[in-house]
């Protein structure tokens, strides 16, 4: 795990935007396409807005999402909302390269079961991604795996579940990605902005078992503002 410190949430922005580029670059010439994982969030929505700019080989570029609210089309709550206002708005992504979670289905254990074949349509069986964007919560959690969540210990040949916090403090229901599709990429990166995420770092670096120390995939950058890091040790 590596972990560097910038100075603010704007900079972590910055830097997750110009990673996930240099990336995108080197998968499209290596291998034809680049498969990217995005979750939601402010500083994400800052790093896609960065992204939007950047002279990326988009028409090989296909974004999925790591996880989603179940709420209607269009709801500030979705991810998706926000995927398409930061990134599909202002980069020359083919729109059918954005791959919606289907949250609005109501059969939602079957939308997972979509939703993995999807991934398998794009990254390969079983699937490999090129990144994952990864945040970090206060209480731990990464993509909606939730301290508690039975979920944490899926099958290794789940890719997506059908999940909501244990603990309640989210209340909505939510697909996710499982720690086997999201340990599978190539590399994982997190940004992580505010002091409100000091105590969940600290946590991290202690070595307690939360859900975000579960992640292992190829490598894993951790992209942390001081504010987060000020109570690590």
């Amino acid at each position: 795990m590596k972990i560097e410190v910038l100075a603010d949430a704007e900079a972590v922005a910055r830097a997750g935007a110009a990673l996930v580029a240099a990336e995108a670059r080197t998968a499209v010439a290596a291998r034809g396409r680049f498969v990217v994982a995005v979750s939601g969030g402010h500083t994400p929505w800052a790093m896609l807005r960065t992204l939007a700019s950047e002279p990326l080989p988009w028409a090989g570029v296909h974004v999925v999402q790591v996880d989603e609210r179940v709420a209607p089309p269009g709801d500030p709550d979705r991810n998706l909302t926000h995927l398409r206002d930061t990134l599909l708005a202002h980069a020359p992504l083919p729109p059918d390269q954005l791959h919606a979670m289907p949250v609005e289905d109501a059969d939602l254990a079957a939308a997972a079961q979509r939703y993995a074949q999807t991934l398998r349509e794009v990254a390969g069986t079983p699937p490999v991604l090129d990144l994952v964007h990864l945040g970090l919560g206060p209480d731990g959690h990464t993509a909606s795996l939730f301290p508690g969540d039975p979920g944490l210990d899926a099958d290794p040949g789940r890719l997506v579940l059908a999940t909501r916090d244990p603990n309640g403090r989210n209340p909505h229901p939510r697909l996710t990605l499982t720690l086997p599709a999201i340990n599978s990429a190539r590399l994982a990166v997190f940004t992580v902005a505010g002091a409100s995420k000091a105590d969940a770092v600290a946590a991290l670096l202690r070595g307690e078992d939360l859900p975000a120390a579960r992640v292992h995939a190829g490598r894993t950058i951790w992209l942390v503002d001081g504010p987060a890091r000020a109570a690590a040790p």
